[in-house]
C-alpha cells in the first residue's frame, strides 16, 4: 500500500525530464486509449445491430475495467517511459500490465459468479469475451500510439542542429536495418538521401521512401555536392575483404566519411543492429585479408596438459601468444618478461577480463631478464616447462643499429641462455619467434636474429628447436600505424622514409595463430616462414590514413632511409627458398646447415668481443657468422669492403 501511495504522489508531484511530457499526461493518454478500446468493442461486436446493446449496463460494467487499468498503470509504472523514445522494453512493460489487468478482471468475474456474497457486483464486471477483446484492443492502441508518436517526433519534431546526409551502400537485408538504426540515434539527425546497389533488379525501387540508385549515379562528385552527402555507410557485411577494400578506396576519394556495418555475427541477438555498432573505417580494416582458417587439433594436442612458458610475454606478440595458449588448456602457463608495467597490465587482463578469467589454468607471472642466468635457472627449476615460445627480443631496426652490444646481448646470448636451459631441463619443444629481417640481413637487429636462428638450429639434443619468421604486424609496439596516428594527433606531418618503400603486414592474432600451428607441426631444426600476403606501399598507407582522418592539409614528409633499413623486404615464401607444408600459409625455409662445433666456436669469439663494447668489432664478428649480412645505409658498410 505504501508503494502504491508513493507512486500516486510521484505521479502528481514528481520531477519530469526537461522537454518531456509530465507523467500525468502520459497516464491520461493511456487512460484515454483504454476508454477508446471500451468504445470500440461494442462497435465491432454488435455491428450493424447497435439497438441490441444495453448501453447503460455496458458502460457500468466497464467501470471496473477502467479502474483496474488505472491501478495497473500506477503499480507497474508503465507511464514513466519517455513516449518519444519508446522501445521494446516499454512495449514489454505495457504488455505485462495488460496481462495482469486481464487476469485480475477474470479472477474477479470468476469470484462474482461463484460466491453469492459478491453478486451485487455483477453489473460492474463485463463477461469474459468483452474483457478479452477490451484488453487486446487497449494493448494494440497503446503500442501503436507510442510507435506513432515516436515516428512523428523523429520525423518532424526532433531538433535538427546538425543534420547528416547519408548514402547507404547496399539495399539488401542490412540496408533497411541500417536505416532504422540511424533513426534510433537520438543524439544525431540522419537523413538517408539514397541507397546504392549493384543489382539491376533493385535500381529505381525505394526502401521506406528512399530511392535505390546504381553506383555510377551516386559515387561521383556531382551527386555528393548536390545532395551535400556527409557520410557513406557500407551495409554489405558479407562482402569479401578484397572487394570491400577496393570499394572503400574509391569512396575515400570522394572526401566523405566512410563507415561500415559489422558482420551479422556481432549484431545484438543476431538480428538487431545498434547505431553504435556502425563504425568508421580504420586503416587496419583496409590492411585485412581473408581470415586464415586453422584447424586447432594440432595445437590442442601439442599444448593441452603441458607446462608452457612464454618469454617476452608482455609484448604485443608474446601477450597474444599467451591469450591463445590459454584457450588450449595447458597444465600451467608461465609468463616471463622484464617489463614491469606491461606485465602488470597482462596480469590484470588475464585474471579479470573475459574470457580468460574463467579459464581454469594456473597463470604464473615472472618478472625477469633473459640475460639473467640465475633467474632463468630458478624459473626452469620451479616450473619445469615442456613447451617454450621465445618472443623476448629487441626488434627496432634503427635503434639497434646504434646499440649492437645490447642487440647481441639480448637477441643472441639471451636466446642462447634460454636454449641451453631448455636442453638442460629436458624441454620438449623450443619455438623461437624470428623475423623476415633475418633473411639476407642488412641491419644489426636482423643479423642478431639470424645468429640466434643458427645457434638454436645447430643444437643436437632431445629438445626440438623450431623457428618461425614473419614480417610486420599491425598495431605492434613501434610499428608504423601507431606512429602515424601519433603524428596525425599532433597535426602532422607524416614521415615516410622513402616514397617507394614497401612492407608486408599481418594482424597480431593471425601471426600468433600461425606461430602455434607451425610450432605444433614442426620437427627438429625446422624454420617456418608465413605467407604475408600482398606488399603495402607505406606512402599509400600514409595517404589513406590522412583521408580517413579528414585532415587533407596534413603533408607527407620524405625523410630518407634510416640506418639499416631496406627499401624492399625480402620475399619470404618463394618456390626457390621454401618447401610446402600441410598448411598452405606455412612453408619450410631452405637454409644453410651449420654444425654445432663451428657455431659454438664462432659464438665463443663473439662472446669474447662483447665485453669490449666495441661496436665495429662486434658487428665484424657478426658478419663472419652471417656472411650474407651486408649493411645498408649504415656506418658498418665499411666492413663489407
Amino acid at each position: 500500500m505504501k508503494k502504491f501511495l508513493t507512486s500516486i504522489a510521484l505521479l502528481f508531484f514528481g520531477k519530469r525530464n526537461s522537454g518531456s511530457l509530465s507523467r500525468i499526461y502520459v497516464l491520461a493518454f493511456d487512460i484515454f486509449l483504454v476508454i477508446l478500446a471500451i468504445l470500440i468493442v461494442p462497435v465491432i461486436g454488435y455491428y450493424p445491430n447497435y439497438d441490441a446493446v444495453n448501453w447503460q449496463w455496458y458502460f457500468m460494467s466497464m467501470t471496473s475495467v477502467l479502474v483496474y487499468f488505472i491501478i495497473g498503470f500506477i503499480i507497474t509504472g508503465s507511464y514513466k517511459g519517455l513516449v518519444r523514445y519508446s522501445g521494446f522494453r516499454d512495449i514489454e512493460r505495457i504488455s505485462r500490465t495488460t496481462i495482469w489487468v486481464f487476469f485480475a478482471l477474470c479472477l474477479s468475474r470468476f469470484l462474482i459468479n461463484h460466491y453469492d456474497g459478491l453478486k451485487f457486483l455483477n453489473n460492474f464486471f463485463p463477461f469474459y469475451l468483452a474483457l478479452f477483446l477490451t484488453c487486446i484492443i487497449a494493448l494494440v492502441l497503446m503500442v501503436l500510439g507510442r510507435l506513432v508518436i515516436r515516428r512523428i517526433y523523429n520525423e518532424y519534431l526532433r531538433p535538427q542542429p546538425n543534420k547528416i546526409n547519408v548514402v547507404i551502400y547496399g539495399a539488401g537485408d542490412a540496408g533497411p536495418i541500417t536505416q532504422t538504426a540511424l533513426y534510433q540515434d537520438t543524439s544525431t539527425q540522419y537523413n538517408v538521401v539514397s541507397f546504392v546497389d549493384d543489382s539491376n533488379s533493385k535500381i529505381g525501387k525505394a526502401i521506406n521512401g528512399v530511392k535505390i540508385r546504381k553506383p555510377e549515379a551516386v559515387l561521383n562528385k556531382d551527386f555528393i555536392t548536390k545532395y551535400r552527402v556527409d557520410m557513406i555507410i557500407l551495409a554489405m557485411p558479407s562482402l569479401n575483404i578484397d572487394k570491400r577494400n577496393e570499394l572503400v578506396n574509391k569512396l575515400l576519394d570522394l572526401g566523405v566519411t566512410v563507415k561500415s556495418v559489422p558482420h551479422v555475427d556481432s549484431w545484438i541477438n543476431g538480428d538487431h543492429l545498434n547505431f553504435n555498432q556502425i563504425q568508421e573505417i580504420k586503416i587496419e580494416d583496409l590492411l585485412e585479408r581473408e581470415p586464415i582458417v586453422l584447424g586447432k587439433e594440432n595445437v590442442k594436442h601439442e599444448l593441452e596438459g603441458k607446462v608452457v612458458m612464454v618469454t617476452g610475454a608482455a609484448g604485443s606478440i608474446g601477450s597474444e601468444i599467451c591469450r591463445q595458449v590459454l584457450q588450449h588448456h595447458p597444465k600451467c602457463l608461465v609468463m616471463f618478461d622484464q617489463a614491469e608495467s606491461p606485465m602488470y597490465d597482462l596480469q590484470f587482463e588475464l585474471n579479470n577480463e573475459e574470457p580468460y578469467k574463467h579459464i581454469a589454468v594456473p597463470k604464473e607471472f615472472v618478472v625477469g631478464n633473459v640475460k639473467d642466468i640465475n633467474k632463468l635457472k630458478e624459473t626452469f627449476e620451479k616450473f619445469q616447462p615442456q613447451i617454450i615460445y621465445h618472443a623476448a627480443a629487441y626488434k627496432h631496426v634503427p635503434l639497434m643499429e646504434n646499440f649492437p652490444y645490447e642487440a647481441v646481448f639480448v637477441n643472441v646470448f639471451g636466446t642462447k641462455l634460454i636454449a641451453d636451459m631448455a636442453i638442460k631441463y629436458g624441454v620438449e619443444k623450443f619455438v623461437m619467434i624470428s623475423t623476415d629481417k633475418a633473411v639476407n640481413p642488412t641491419n644489426v637487429m636482423g643479423a642478431t636474429k639470424r645468429i640466434a636462428e643458427i645457434y638454436t638450429q645447430s643444437r643436437k639434443s632431445k629438445t626440438k628447436f623450431v623457428t618461425t619468421r614473419f614480417g610486420n604486424v599491425l598495431g605492434s609496439n613501434g610499428s608504423v600505424i601507431p606512429l602515424f596516428k601519433k603524428q596525425l594527433a599532433h597535426g602532422g606531418p607524416l614521415t615516410v622514409t622513402d616514397r617507394n618503400i614497401i612492407r608486408y603486414f599481418m594482424t597480431i592474432p593471425e601471426a600468433c595463430s600461425l606461430v602455434l600451428e607451425a610450432g605444433a607441426i614442426g620437427e627438429d631444426d625446422d624454420i617456418f616462414v608465413f605467407d604475408m600476403g600482398k606488399p603495402v606501399k607505406i606512402y599509400d598507407l600514409a595517404s589513406k590514413m590522412i583521408k580517413l582522418s579528414h585532415m587533407p592539409d596534413v603533408q607527407i614528409e620524405i625523410t630518407g632511409l634510416r640506418p639499416g633499413e631496406k627499401l624492399y623486404e625480402e620475399l619470404l615464401a618463394t618456390k626457390e627458398n621454401t618447401i610446402p607444408t600441410e598448411h598452405p600459409k606455412i612453408m619450410r625455409a631452405k637454409v644453410r646447415e651449420y654444425t654445432e662445433e663451428e657455431v659454438n666456436a664462432e659464438i665463443a669469439k663473439l662472446l669474447e668481443i662483447l665485453p669490449t663494447c666495441n661496436d665495429f668489432e662486434i658487428v665484424k664478428q657478426m658478419k663472419v657468422i652471417v656472411p650474407e649480412f651486408k649493411s645498408n645505409n649504415s656506418v658498418y658498410q665499411i666492413l663489407d669492403h
